[in-house]
């Protein structure tokens, strides 16, 4: 697969030397890295193109993350959910976000039932593996914070009664980047809650071809969905997210990470830099990319990979910097490149 997240600058620092690229070169044929193909091959099938899209919604489901998706509408992205989940065995489930979604509609409330005369707590939609929360931004604060307090803590609190959400709890919460009116900005403190942001583009010409010959047929969403083969279940996802903790990250390569997310802070044209959760993210993450490759360490070329999902959201340009024109993901892309990259 090539690296869909990002495409290192010519005079960007050599991150391996020749051993670690005969130790990649080498990977394991481990359990996670036949999982993870067998899931990208049975995804494929259906849901065409995206790469970046499909392997980092994989390595937060993996790191038991979040992903907020920035993309135009028609892109597929009710697709991939219900493809994701039919092929890992898990539920899912779709909320569409409007203007006067409350937070009951997401979480469920206690119903009266006539029958024993008490009130009976109806789960809400929430109540799943896989979620796409559709156009969050569009519903007020008090609606998508409850969805973002479930993502932190994995439970729902009704009438001072904790109901737990079943593992893996994957939300991919998407906004549209280019309608603004009625919308609502998601606070920085609650966009931190995602592990990455996702830019989903529109496909190339060769993919879009292939979309089009694909879903053009007269042919039911469900039956090709049905299609599908399942690969894996729940529980063998939950055995791979504690394989992937047990990857190996160098204390070099921790260094390096925390030197990134603490330069976010001093960098010039940034207003806000990154929080400790953005470290975080880059650590789990980088061990998920390791294990779906076959490694059993953490190397660079994971960190570098992953960095502009896992900072973009997480960072806010100065004033003077937007007027001049400079984009998240330049700015981030020039930070990374002027931190020395570790050998290891």
């Amino acid at each position: 697969m090539t690296d869909p997240f990002s495409e290192p600058a010519a005079d960007a620092p050599v991150a391996a030397t020749p051993a670690e690229d005969a130790a990649v070169a080498v990977a394991a044929d481990t359990p996670t890295r036949r999982l993870f193909q067998r899931i990208t091959t049975e995804v494929a099938k259906v849901f065409v193109g995206q790469d970046e899209l499909v392997l980092g919604t994989l390595v937060a489901l993996f790191s038991n993350g979040h992903v907020l998706i920035e993309s135009v509408p028609g892109l597929g992205k009710t697709l991939f959910v219900r493809t994701l989940g039919q092929v890992l065995g898990c539920r899912f489930g779709r909320i569409q976000f409007t203007a006067d979604l409350m937070p009951s509609d997401i979480t469920g409330a206690p119903i009266f039932d006539l029958k024993t005369q008490e009130f009976q707590f109806r789960p809400g939609p929430v109540f799943t593996q896989l979620l796409l929360a559709d156009e969050i931004n569009r519903s007020p604060a008090k609606t998508h914070a409850a969805l973002l307090e479930i993502m932190q803590e994995r439970r729902v609190t009704v009438e001072r009664i904790s109901h737990k959400i079943d593992r893996p709890f994957l939300v991919l919460a998407t906004q549209n980047p280019i309608e603004a009116e009625g919308t609502y900005n998601l606070p920085e403190a609650q966009l931190d809650r995602f592990m990455f942001k996702l830019v989903v583009n529109y496909p190339s010409a060769e993919e879009e071809a292939e979309i089009l010959a694909l879903h053009s047929l007269q042919v039911d969403l469900d039956q090709r969905l049905s299609g599908l083969e399942t690969v894996t279940s729940p529980e063998e996802i939950i055995d791979a997210i504690q394989l992937a903790g047990d990857v190996l990250v160098d204390p070099k390569l921790l260094h390096y990470i925390n030197s990134l997310v603490r330069l976010s802070r001093e960098w010039p044209q940034f207003y806000l830099g990154a929080s400790p959760r953005a470290g975080i993210a880059l650590v789990q993450g980088a061990r998920t990319l390791a294990a779906f490759r076959g490694r059993a360490y953490a190397v660079p070329d994971d960190v570098v990979e992953l960095a502009l999902p896992a900072l973009r959201h997480r960072v806010i340009l100065s004033a003077e910097a937007e007027v001049e024109g400079h984009k998240v993901d330049d700015v981030l892309t020039e930070l990374i490149h002027s931190v020395e990259v570790p050998r290891l």
